[in-house]
């Protein structure tokens, strides 16, 4: 029988409930909802699979150690009592990356320091050899999680966060980010049905994940490598017949539309697109949403900007004129906003059909969904009653 092991998935905010169906979809066990994650159960190939497929996990964590702690000399002292050569040794290098809330340690730079030293010097006094730190892509990555008094250290399954799924090319400024991305589309409900349209596309993120969701392409076969592939106990066969077995690509059949209207962003993105060989899925397009001709029935998701660079008053205009657009051009479509500014966002003119909390960065944002009808208002509830 196979062991099944604890793992904790991390993701952004807001995303924790379709992370836990993406895992049971993988076949994940025993999944539970935490603030920024969900932990679950299963085998390694289980462990491989998400690391692959997840569209929503942003580091696949496998608990090591867990104990109470309440200042530097009990936390050096215990990390130093563990086992280490279990997953380490002298030849390979290694990172410490810590997450503290806790009043009892409030500066995760000084743990990371603290955890260093206690697994260097129990090599140093037992072989009188240490492996060496690397902060740059280190053989093993050791996450420590400090919650109140309790202490958790963690193996980093993925090497580094998976929203970077190796596409990102050009020199964006806060390029959306490809977890939040592929959140987005999949609350959207898009099914890969109807046309798929980001009119203020920037970095491309939004229709380059739908396109890699639409088309069954796991995100994470850009990755080069993994944080597992250096663990003593990795099993690159198994690896292997789990990429082999991952979800079969399949055609997609209506078109994903990437604009905007910076013609230096559509050049970058077009290359993005080309490098994923993508370029007969995702068509990318030089044109203002503003003037945009317009059609029926279109899946419309956006990142508009939020403020930072434009004055209030033009950035409600901005969203003034993004409702009008919605509302003439785009009758019987599914449109979805995603902005941290409410005031902006009222300025829209449109009657959401629905809103959730989503983190854009630190930024709290809303995602909001509006619903266009042919017609004036009177004839769409007319239509809806007879319905």
């Amino acid at each position: 029988m196979i062991r099944a092991e604890k793992f904790h998935a991390k993701t952004l905010k807001g995303l924790e409930p379709l992370l836990a169906e993406e895992l049971n979809s993988l076949g994940a066990e025993k999944t539970e909802v935490v603030n920024r994650g969900v932990t679950f159960y299963g085998g390694r190939a289980l462990l491989y699979r998400v690391n692959l497929a997840s569209r929503l996990a942003l580091r696949v964590l496998l608990p090591v150690l867990r104990f109470e702690a309440t200042d530097s000399d009990t936390l050096y002292r215990k990390v130093k009592r563990f086992d280490w050569s279990l997953y380490l040794d002298n030849r390979m290098t290694f990172a410490i990356d810590s997450v503290v809330h806790s009043p009892f340690f409030n500066n995760s730079h000084y743990v990371s320091q603290k955890v260093k030293d206690a697994i260097a010097d129990r090599f140093r006094e037992i072989t009188s050899l240490r492996p060496s730190v690397k902060r740059e892509q280190p053989d093993l990555l050791i996450n420590v999680h400090i919650s109140g008094k309790w202490v958790t250290l963690s193996l980093d399954s993925s090497g580094g966060s998976l929203h970077r799924r190796g596409y990102r090319s050009g020199n964006f400024e806060a390029p959306l980010n490809e977890v939040l991305a592929a959140g987005m589309v999949m609350i959207s409900g898009w099914d890969g049905l109807t046309p798929f349209l980001d009119p203020m596309c920037g970095s491309g993120t939004l229709a380059i994940e739908a396109a890699l969701m639409a088309g069954g392409i796991p995100p994470g076969i850009f990755k080069k490598q993994y944080g597992f592939e250096n663990w003593k106990d990795f099993d690159r066969e198994l690896m292997e017949h789990v990429a082999h077995n991952l979800t079969t690509e399949k055609e997609v059949e209506v078109p994903i539309v990437a604009r905007d209207k910076d013609p230096m962003a559509v050049e970058i993105v077009r290359q993005q697109v080309k490098q994923l060989d993508l370029q007969h899925v995702v068509t990318v397009e030089q044109g203002d949403f503003i003037e945009a001709k317009g059609e029926e029935g279109v899946t419309l998701i956006m990142n508009p900007p939020y403020g930072e660079r434009l004055k209030h008053d033009d950035l409600e205009s901005l969203y003034g004129d993004i409702g009008t657009t919605l509302k003439h051009r785009f009758p019987g479509s599914d449109a979805w906003i995603l902005s941290s500014s409410k005031k902006a966002l009222g300025r829209v003119g449109l009657k959401p059909a629905s809103k959730r909390i989503l983190f854009n960065g630190a930024l709290e944002c809303s995602y909001v969904n509006y619903k266009t009808f042919k017609g004036n208002w009177k004839d769409h509830k007319a239509s809806e009653n007879k319905g």
